[in-house]
C-alpha cells in the first residue's frame, strides 16, 4: 500500500497544488494545504483508497483546512511580492497571466473565493459545498452571487481601461 500511496502522490501533487493556489489565492499557502492534507491522508491510506476515492478526501481535507486556517487569520492579509523565490506550477502561472483573473479571485472574501473554487472549479453542488463548508445552501448561493458580481466589476473595469486607453 506504501507503493500506491507514493504514486498517489508523485500523480496527483502538481493538481493538488493548482486546487490549493485557488482556495488559497497563493503558492504558499496552497502548498501548505496539499502538504497537511497528503499527511492526513498518508495516515489513513488504507482505509481511504478502500473506498475508491482519495482524490476527493484530499480536496475536501485541503477546503476545510482552508477555512479553519482563514477563520483564525482573518486579520491576516497575504502580499503578493515575497521576499524569496519558490516554485510556481506552470499552470498556476498560466492562469495568473490571465488578465489577472487569479488576482481578482484572491481579492475576494475568503468565503467567497472557496464558494466560487468549489462550484466552478471542483464541480459541486451548491448541498455538497454547504455540506463541506457547515453552511446553509442560501448561504452558498449569495456568497457565489456576491462574489461573482465583484468579478464582473473588476473585468468591466479592466475592458474600459483598455478601451479608453488607461
Amino acid at each position: 500500500m506504501v507503493d500506491d500511496f507514493g504514486s498517489f502522490v508523485r500523480d496527483r501533487t502538481p493538481a493538488l497544488l493548482r486546487y490549493g493556489f485557488v482556495l488559497a489565492g497563493n503558492p504558499h499557502d496552497a502548498a501548505d494545504l496539499a502538504q497537511e492534507a497528503l499527511a492526513r491522508l498518508g495516515a489513513r491510506w488504507s482505509r481511504v483508497s478502500s473506498r475508491g476515492d482519495p482524490e476527493g478526501y484530499v480536496r475536501a481535507t485541503m477546503a476545510r483546512l482552508h477555512i479553519s486556517w482563514w477563520r483564525r487569520r482573518r486579520r491576516e492579509h497575504p502580499v503578493w511580492a515575497v521576499p524569496e523565490r519558490s516554485y510556481v506550477d506552470a499552470g498556476i502561472a498560466e492562469a495568473d497571466g490571465d488578465l489577472g483573473l487569479w488576482r481578482a479571485v484572491a481579492d475576494l472574501p475568503a468565503r467567497q473565493r472557496v464558494v466560487l473554487m468549489l462550484r466552478y472549479h471542483a464541480q459541486l453542488t451548491d448541498e455538497e459545498i454547504a455540506r463541506l463548508l457547515g453552511i446553509s445552501r442560501g448561504t452558498v448561493r449569495s456568497q457565489a452571487a456576491r462574489g461573482l458580481d465583484k468579478l464582473r466589476d473588476v473585468a468591466e473595469s479592466r475592458v474600459d481601461a483598455r478601451v479608453n486607453g488607461r
